[in-house]
């Protein structure tokens, strides 16, 4: 079963300019989009969607939330950018604020999700070779099989996933890949002396909502603690109460040696990120090593302190909790022949479609689509379904009703 797609002479204008001028580098729904409100995004023609990937959970506060917007708007008005080559009033504020927030001695702030994973890369080897003391060139970093941490050359050179490496190496050396949700194999892998840090997402999104078993978490700080080696926690997608909690590690009471925040800390209005861990690691790098034109500049300081505001005054992260579990029950109470499987935490869910077309997975978002609601598969046979923090109980079982409807003509 093929989708006979519907496309109206304005959205198809748009799609021409984008095929014609723009890189291919990418395989979106076919609808265009111009405005977004909370839950809902709205295409060219007025037509009203439930958005179910938030931005890969950079609208965790809802689409334009007035607060941010505001703060946006404000400052915009006033001071964007300095460059790390003066101070701005608002950057100590915004560290100071970060810090306290998650309970770390500095913050170093950067723009992009891979932007801070690369930032956590070099803080684990300068750690490595001035206080864990392993011989220059040789510290080596722990990550998991089917892991996402973006797209950079070094980045990539640790992926497991033949589309972020075929023809794009030479890859970076230095790294060991373990199966995620394995300590067995962790401990092994820390018998090499040269491991200065694990990499981790404490739930693997990109490779479809992988949730590791209970105690994963607390086994890894126990290894961490006795091999002498970072823990570092890439919450870009799984924190900032994505999953219940304000980080996915919060589940087991886990502090990562080195946190890596990025996404929704701008509530999706800009790119923002930030790596934060304590003194011993962070001032290892000094002026000149390390930076951004754009990191840290007033706008994202600004931005970021209002979304972290929101999460909290909102109490997004127990709404997500309650949420999350309603739209998992009701998904299971379907009893669709069509999902084999329904995962997730908080907000950040996933359901493994089964289906003799492989292409199943993609109808099936086409089909949302025409309902109104905006999912996109990954790795083929998985949809995630991750709304913004703000959806309500009525919201969710409306949601439901689409994708009941939509599965009926898979």
């Amino acid at each position: 079963m093929h989708t006979t797609l519907s496309i109206s002479a304005t959205a198809q204008h748009y799609l021409d300019l984008e095929e014609k001028y723009g890189a291919h580098n990418y395989h979106p729904l076919p609808v265009v989009l111009n405005r977004g409100e909370g839950v809902f995004l709205y295409d060219v023609d007025g037509k009203r969607y439930y958005d179910f990937l938030s931005g890969y959970s950079a609208v965790n506060q809802g689409h334009c939330h007035p607060a941010i917007i505001a703060a946006l708007i404000e400052q915009a008005q006033q001071l964007t950018l300095t460059s790390r080559a003066f101070h701005s009033n608002l950057l100590g504020e915004y560290e100071q604020f970060i810090t306290s927030y998650f309970g770390y001695d500095k913050v170093l702030p950067m723009n992009t999700g891979v932007e801070a994973v690369e930032t956590a890369l070099k803080l684990s080897r300068k750690w490595a070779y001035q206080v864990k003391g392993i011989a220059e060139q040789q510290a080596k970093i722990v990550v998991c099989e089917g892991n996402f941490h973006g797209r950079t050359t070094g980045v990539i050179s640790f992926s497991s996933d033949p589309s972020a490496t075929k023809n794009f190496g030479p890859y970076m050396p230095g790294y060991i890949a373990i199966p995620y949700n394995d300590t067995k194999a962790l401990e092994q892998a820390f018998q090499d002396k040269t491991v200065a840090a694990f990499l981790f997402e404490p739930i693997q999104g990109e490779a479809g909502v992988v949730v590791p078993d209970d105690g994963y978490y607390t086994k890894i700080r126990t290894l961490c603690n006795e091999y002498n080696v970072l823990m570092v926690a890439d919450e870009i997608q799984t924190g900032l109460a994505r999953t219940g909690k304000m980080l996915a590690c919060d589940h087991e009471n886990i502090r990562p040696d080195i946190l890596i925040l990025g996404k929704a800390l701008s509530g999706g209005t800009l790119p923002v990120s930030a790596v934060l861990c304590d003194d011993d690691i962070m001032l290892t790098i000094k002026p000149g090593e390390h930076g951004s034109t754009y990191g840290g500049n007033p706008l994202a300081c600004k931005v970021a302190i209002t979304a972290l505001q929101v999460l909290k005054n909102e109490q997004m992260a127990a709404n997500a909790e309650a949420m999350g579990a309603l739209l998992r029950s009701q998904l299971q109470q379907l009893q669709s022949p069509f999902i084999k499987t329904v995962r997730g935490k908080g907000l950040l869910n996933a359901i493994v479609i089964e289906h003799a077309d492989a292409d199943a997975a993609w109808e099936l978002c086409l089909q949302l689509k025409d309902n109104g609601l905006l999912a996109k598969p990954t790795h083929g046979d998985k949809i995630r379904f991750a709304p913004p923090l703000v959806i309500s109980k009525e919201q969710v079982m409306d949601c439901v009703k689409i994708i009941e409807k939509s599965l009926a003509k898979l």
